[in-house]
């Protein structure tokens, strides 16, 4: 059903929520960007639909409330453990179209990949989704190329124009709020982008030949192996493990899972002091066949849903689309002639 609500009945039905919800979502930090006095976009507890950015992309994907960047796990003292308590309150999240997809590829790797994560398994199931439509695109975004434009698998849609809320609800509770608070009752189909400025093309040759590629050794001198590119990606996953001691005898403390990243030094390091992929060039390579390759292979889809986050934090100005526009030169010069 579809309902069009204005703004004081909308911040009523967002109050209403908040009795059993946390709410996220694009918002803007004052002060909170890279550089001085700068303003930052980026994912939040709001309580009144004003806080909420439409006009603008996040810097940060939704994929800290899912997965926090430090989580407790358990305590343990030397003799017993007592695991984390969770968070008490479900929580809606409001997302673009890219990351509701987003959403399905971090469901693939922490929920069917192997046996199911706990930790992430208990957020996700208090989570419902609030899909953000889409007018136009931002500049670096390239989804429709990846086929992440269009979102149906949400709870909520909501688009802004002149003032008002129009919503399409999937979900009985919201459905029933919207309805008591609703100025006008009617069919509302989310908007969604149908053109970006940016484009991508990916070989459908596309192989792990590609690997010996020369174009990786571009980004052995560009990339400066800081990981913004991971930690803004809304498909990334990597996490490490630390233990936090209390006391110095290391009896007491806790454990917790932290963000990592595979542009790191130190991702790689293994038993016996040895590191893999120590040529940033080559972190380069995993990532991106990783994003565009490897992943379909298994999963049907790419893992890269077209945000494109990572081309606007690069401090070095390193386009990841750009990087899938060089795959079918390099499948060139790695296969001659045979391109089958």
């Amino acid at each position: 059903m579809g309902y069009v609500l204005d703004r004081d009945h909308m911040d009523q039905v967002l109050e209403s929520l908040k009795k059993n919800y946390l709410i996220y979502a694009p918002k803007c930090i004052h002060g909170g960007g890279r550089f001085s006095d700068t303003d930052c976009i980026r994912y939040g507890e709001i309580s009144r639909s004003e806080e909420i950015v439409f006009d603008k992309k996040s810097e940060f994907s939704f994929k800290e409330v899912l997965t926090p960047i430090s989580q407790t796990l358990f305590f343990f003292t030397e003799d017993s453990v007592k695991e984390a308590d969770p968070e008490k309150k479900g929580a809606i999240v409001f997302l673009r179209s890219c990351d509701l997809h987003a959403v399905k590829r971090l469901d693939d790797m922490y929920l069917d990949n192997g046996p199911e994560d706990y930790y992430y398994s208990r957020i996700r199931e208090k989570v419902h989704f609030i899909l953000m439509g889409c007018a136009q695109a931002f500049d670096s975004c390239f989804c429709v190329d990846m086929g992440t434009n269009i979102s149906e698998n949400y709870d909520a849609s909501v688009d802004v124009k002149d003032g008002f809320f129009y919503m399409d609800c999937k979900w009985q509770k919201l459905d029933t709020l919207l309805a008591d608070y609703a100025v006008e009752q009617r069919n509302v189909i989310p908007e969604h982008v149908e053109e970006t400025i940016t484009h991508v093309s990916i070989p459908e040759n596309l192989d792990f030949r590609i690997g010996q590629s020369s174009l990786w050794r571009e980004y052995d001198g560009r990339c400066i192996n800081c990981g913004r590119c991971n930690f803004v990606c809304p498909t990334c996953t990597c996490f490490t493990m630390q233990d936090i001691f209390y006391t110095d005898n290391g009896k007491v403390g806790e454990r917790r899972r932290v963000w990592a990243s595979c542009m790191v030094d130190g991702y790689t390091n293994v038993a016996g002091g040895g590191s893999y992929r120590q040529k940033n060039g080559d972190r380069m390579r995993f990532k991106v066949l990783h994003k565009v390759l490897d992943y379909k292979k298994r999963n049907g889809y790419h893992m890269c849903v077209g945000c494109g986050r990572c081309d606007d934090i690069c401090p070095e100005y390193i386009s990841f689309s750009n990087v899938i526009n060089k795959l079918e030169d390099g499948m060139k010069e790695v296969c001659g002639n045979d391109q089958k």
